[in-house]
């Protein structure tokens, strides 16, 4: 049977392509949140992943306010990125895992989770940033990425994204397989990006959830989407990705590395790396 060696979680600021773009790693703007990052790359080459499940969320690209799924999963044999506006040069498509990709929907629509299957699927920074930080050389491994909805309400609760996360890490333990997979989540941490609570940042509820995903990992679902995006901004509820990618571990998880960082473009910064028990 298939593995999961454990899960990354990581912001997607679209600021972070530019960077990486004008190679500012180390300009003292930036240089406190990408020197967060060579002790989970270093996690990643001892464990050497065979594939990667991405949780992400769409901003636009594959699904506008028209037309929104709840989840949405990829079974392609390859993901371009038609992103190029944030900075990142336009880079080569990624490998998609189509066989861990079906054993993922089968598994989570067999659970009860309707899900949009997309056999072509477009990528945006919400996944291209999170691949080039964790293998900035290229080397990342084959990929499925899994989206959900954080843009247009209603959002699923913190409960049914803790609950898709657990299928997702029973459907890659039963695959048939003997691949080694990460998870990742991708978005967050707090930020507002427009109205009147614009660069709203909330340090404390960051660090009380980040710590939650080591101590006490469902401790999220016992807020509301209305009082998660009160407390973390509009765009801070993308810590659902981070919610689902955790929940994947099960019960009990290993801390391999955290960081925290603010600002970075009126975003909280954080990544961290959890190995399964």
């Amino acid at each position: 049977m298939a593995r999961i060696i454990g899960c990354v979680t990581t912001s997607h600021v679209p600021a972070i392509g530019k960077a990486m773009a004008a190679q500012q790693q180390e300009a003292p703007y930036w240089k406190p949140f990408f020197d967060g990052f060579p002790p989970i790359r270093d996690w990643l080459a001892r464990e050497r992943p065979d594939a990667a499940v991405v949780i992400y969320n769409d901003h636009g690209l594959n699904f506008f306010l028209d037309k929104m799924p709840t989840f949405a999963i990829g079974a392609a044999e390859r993901y371009v990125n038609a992103d190029e506006g944030w900075g990142i040069p336009t880079l080569a498509p990624f490998a998609g895992d189509q066989d861990l990709s079906w054993q993922l929907i089968e598994h989570l629509i067999g659970a009860d989770f309707d899900l949009t299957t997309c056999q072509e699927m477009l990528v945006d920074h919400a996944f291209t940033l999170p691949m080039k930080l964790l293998w900035p050389d290229g080397d990342a491994p084959p990929a499925v990425p899994l989206c959900i909805n954080t843009v247009q309400f209603p959002l699923p609760s913190a409960r049914r994204v803790w609950a898709l996360g657990r299928a997702v890490g029973e459907a890659v333990r039963a695959w048939d397989s003997d691949k080694r997979v990460v998870v990742v989540g991708t978005g967050g941490l707090s930020h507002q990006l427009d109205g009147r609570r614009a660069g709203f940042i909330n340090k404390d509820f960051d660090q009380r959830f980040m710590r939650s995903l080591v101590e006490q990992p469902d401790w999220a679902t016992r807020y509301s989407i209305h009082e998660l995006v009160e407390l973390t901004g509009t765009q801070g509820v993308e810590l659902l990705m981070w919610l689902a990618a955790r929940a994947a571990l099960g019960d009990q998880a290993r801390l391999v590395h955290q960081h925290y960082h603010i600002p970075i473009s009126n975003t909280a910064a954080g990544a961290m790396a959890l190995a399964a028990a």
